[in-house]
């Protein structure tokens, strides 16, 4: 084997290493619920509030109008889905809105 098929073998071996890696690292999708589509809103919310760190740039950030928009969203669905939800998801919803409505009036003081 001259100098040149090795490095073409170890730079396989590499990219062959590296996308074990990845895929041993991947997380599996999660089964997509009303709670988790919730939890997410909320996790935007606060995160659009300064609350949480911005998995995109490390920071924590604040956008009080993309905020505002989330809130509005998770009311709509407070709306439209009246009746709809158990009992667990009708309370997560309402604690959620609080918790985010609370925290959009604090900053906007």
């Amino acid at each position: 084997m001259d100098a040149k098929e090795e490095v073409l073998n170890r730079e396989k071996e590499s990219e062959e290493n590296s996308k074990k890696r990845e895929s041993e690292n991947q997380i599996p999708p999660l089964k997509m619920s009303f709670s988790l589509f919730i939890s997410s809103l909320g996790m935007q919310a606060l995160m659009h509030l300064g609350e949480i760190v911005n998995p995109l740039t490390n920071k924590k950030e604040q956008d009080l109008k993309q905020a505002k928009q989330t809130i509005d969203i998770l009311e709509i669905l407070e709306q439209k889905t009246k009746g709809n939800l158990d009992k667990d998801e009708e309370q997560m919803l309402k604690n959620l809105l609080y918790e985010v409505m609370m925290k959009y009036v604090e900053k906007n003081k």
